[in-house]
């Protein structure tokens, strides 16, 4: 009888075994396909750690520096690659601190699995030593959990991870697996999840709605289309081109929504929201029909509620049911998933250019660009601008490179101003706005597409939220290119304190250390720039150096971001100063 201590076998989904429950946990992810996952060791998991160990050769461990860092560095990976995002932890507070990255993928819908180690299955609910009722806690952030007590429970338990994982509108999920369990041997086979009963993750589309979105789209004088993420998460990015392309529709982006269409492309008229482009927000009480494509009417986007596109008839592409009428009422839902609806209303759209509609988008980023961008991008004040940053990145990677964006004014600043040529360049923590995130978050990217320049852009405050995970890239040698927008403020909060607490910078003002020292301590290339006629060197510098390299930019103290709509006005009280 073979037991967990030995040598591991030829990966065989077909052939039943005998193996422990670590041995299965480690055979179930490589019959996944994982290559690579990100976590910390502990006690209560420390049995799949040694199977690991053993399996090295199949699948990579990376040791980040913080639970929290292992959860972000899956998303990243995921986002970019548009696989599984994998990471584990022990239980009790290696558990818990995954929770924050759980959330965070939840509400940006990122396939993840995480699994947990548990204390045996006897202690359960004596309040033993690190133990915590993690699927009690997790419930309200995972799309699905479970914990498993038995060895025999594993394989079935991972295949249904990964398939709710992925399949639909994609989530996080969460195992928690006892002590007990992954001791316990029994005779191990794998099957893939192919489908759960009660569960139907793609909606079945009505030829009828189709037929009736099309019509308005047709009918429409002043249509407008606000895609979000789930363009890219159906990977639907040419049916949309052709979509747009074909009607001659104006196309605006949520943050996540963002690189799915170059942001070149003529029909691109910019990004929505709080801090979006002037023109797109404007003329949402404008247009006659709004086509949302695979978003969901976040506040940031649609501001006063009562006041969101009144005029607009709305045709909502979605997959997610519970997203319909949720916050706006629409006249027509197509469900389904996007690839699949938008290919389906493509022959059923008359051609059209709308040339006047177009001109209005142009003569409103006009006066964006007088009032806003221009001094963003070439500013004549001698402190640097945030813009100009991005601006010198985009010339030096052409457009092509993955930008992982933190939280705070630096991340209004890099989706407004990078470019992107390619899909899958802006991953950014959306909904939930977790500071900390571009760092791990940028590891993983880059990992899950290690031909590509992935730069994180990174304010000093969000920095030093997950700052430990330096010693993640000094480790693995990642090369990620690290931008840290240095003004010395909690930059966003200090905004809103200028413009509506008359200046009470109230726990702001923040103090940062030697940053180049921070990083140069970990055997990463950097530098500081301060002065406007260093940075272009300072940016070819980082882009062409094959390793890990950190850049800090001394920028304006007080700058703010502009447009931005305050908090409970319309879209079309957005403000340009």
């Amino acid at each position: 009888m073979e037991t967990q201590a030995v040598k591991p076998q030829e990966q065989d989904t077909k052939k039943t075994i005998h193996i422990s429950g670590s041995e299965a946990v480690v055979r179930s992810l490589i019959a996944e396909g994982v290559d690579v996952l990100y976590g910390y060791p502990g006690g209560a998991i420390m049995p799949v750690y040694d199977e690991l160990y053993k399996f090295q050769d199949q699948i990579q461990h990376v040791l980040t520096r913080h639970e929290q860092g292992a959860t972000h560095s899956a998303q990243g990976y995921a986002r970019i690659s548009g696989k599984v995002g994998v990471a584990m932890a022990t239980s009790g507070p290696g558990a818990t601190n995954l929770i924050t990255g759980i959330a965070d993928a939840q509400i940006d819908s990122t396939p993840m699995v995480c699994i947990t180690g548990q204390v045996g299955s006897h202690l359960l609910g004596t309040d033993a030593f690190q133990e915590t009722d993690i699927v009690g806690i997790s419930t309200p952030v995972t799309k699905w959990n479970t914990q498993v007590t038995k060895a025999s429970e594993i394989p079935e338990a991972i295949a249904k991870a990964f398939y709710i994982a992925k399949s639909g509108r994609p989530g996080p999920v969460l195992i928690d697996i006892t002590k007990d369990a992954q001791f316990e041997t029994f005779d191990f086979e794998y099957k893939k999840c192919k489908g759960i009963r009660s569960y139907t993750p793609t909606p079945k589309t009505n030829t009828e709605t189709l037929q009736a979105a099309a019509a308005l789209i047709n009918n429409a004088k002043k249509p407008l289309v606000v895609w979000g993420q789930g363009v890219v998460l159906g990977e639907a990015e040419a049916e949309f081109k052709a979509v747009i392309e074909k009607a001659g529709l104006p196309s605006a982006w949520t943050i996540l929504g963002a690189s799915a269409l170059p942001t070149t492309h003529d029909l691109n008229v910019g990004m929505v929201g709080m801090h979006g482009n002037y023109a797109p927000n404007v003329l949402t009480n404008e247009c006659d029909v709004l086509i949302a494509i695979g978003m969901r009417f976040d506040d940031r986007v649609t501001g006063d509620l009562s006041r969101y596109a009144k005029q607009a008839k709305i045709v909502h592409f979605e997959i997610d049911p519970a997203e319909v009428d949720k916050n706006v009422k629409t006249e027509v839902a197509v469900l389904g998933n996007s690839k699949t609806t938008l290919a389906e209303l493509l022959p059923l759209l008359k051609e059209n250019t709308h040339t006047n509609w177009h001109q209005k988008f142009k003569d409103l980023y006009a006066v964006e660009y007088e009032k806003v961008i221009q001094h963003d991008l070439h500013p004549t004040k001698e402190g640097l601008t945030m813009g100009e940053v991005l601006k010198e990145i985009n010339i030096q990677s052409k457009g092509n490179a993955a930008i992982v964006s933190d939280v705070g004014q630096h991340q209004m600043v890099a989706c407004r101003y990078a470019e992107f040529n390619k899909t899958k360049s802006n991953i950014t923590s959306g909904g939930l706005g977790t500071m900390g995130f571009a760092l791990p978050a940028a590891i993983g990217a880059k990992m899950g597409a290690p031909e590509r320049d992935v730069v994180a852009i990174i304010g000093d405050g969000g920095y030093q939220m997950t700052i430990q995970e330096l010693g993640t890239i000094f480790q693995t040698k990642v090369p990620v290119k690290i931008v840290v927008l240095n003004n010395e403020f909690l930059g966003m909060v200090r905004q809103w304190q200028q413009l509506f607490f008359d200046k009470r910078y109230a726990s702001t003002e923040i103090q940062n250390p030697d940053f180049v020292a921070i990083a140069k301590g970990y055997s990463i290339e950097a530098q500081k720039v301060t002065k406007r006629g260093d940075l272009k060197e300072a940016v070819k510098d980082m882009m062409a150096c094959k390793d890990a390299y950190f850049l800090e930019v001394a920028v304006e103290k007080e700058d703010n971001v502009f447009p931005m709509i305050p908090t409970g006005a319309s879209v079309s009280d957005i403000r340009l100063s």
